[in-house]
Order: structure tokens, then sequence, then C-alpha cells
């Protein structure tokens, strides 16, 4: 069974962009969207995190859960998904902010 998928990939290796483009659209600059297998996700999925280097990628698909979506996550980011009682919520990372001294 064919499901739509969303990957969305920053800072990442050209040839990485140019591997998710023979499955997917790029609908966007670093965003993905098509409709592939659990197997070809999956395998789609194992490329990004081999190859995010100094990236980060986001992966989101249907499932059968509350929201109707799953999220995975790949590299550093700000954003981090958290389960909270079966619903899938977003932790923000606070990013180390100098405050400058007003003189």
């Amino acid at each position: 069974m064919t499901t739509m998928i969303v990957i969305a990939a920053t800072a990442v290796p050209t040839h990485l962009r140019g591997a998710l483009t023979r499955w997917l659209l790029e609908v966007t600059p670093e965003l993905y969207v098509g409709t592939v297998s659990a197997r070809v996700r999956d395998e789609l999925w194992s490329s990004v995190t081999a190859a995010c280097q100094n990236g980060s990628a986001v992966l989101a698909y249907p499932t059968d859960n509350e929201q109707g979506f799953e999220l995975r996550t790949s590299g550093s980011q700000r954003r981090s998904p958290v389960d909270f009682d079966g619903l899938t919520l977003v932790s923000f990372r606070l990013e180390s902010q100098e405050i400058a001294n007003p003189i």
C-alpha cells in the first residue's frame, strides 16, 4: 500500500537531494513530497539519516493513530517531536543567546 510522505531536508549534501528527487518531487527547495510504499519510505529515510552530516531532516507520514501521522527527525534541530500520552508534541530547544548590555 502506498502513502504520501513529506521530507524537509535542510543543509544536506547535493547528492542526497538528487537521490530524493528520484522518488519524490521537490516542490520547493529542500521540501520533498511523494507517494511511496512503506519499504521505499524506510529505505529513503535510511539514506537521509546516513548522509545528513551537518544538516537536518524531518519525515512526516500517515499512520493509524489519533493525529493520523508520525514524525521522524535526523540531525541537530531546534524542534524535536516528543510523545505525550500518545500524542506527538513539538519541543523547542532554547538557543543560547547572549544578552547585550546597554551602554
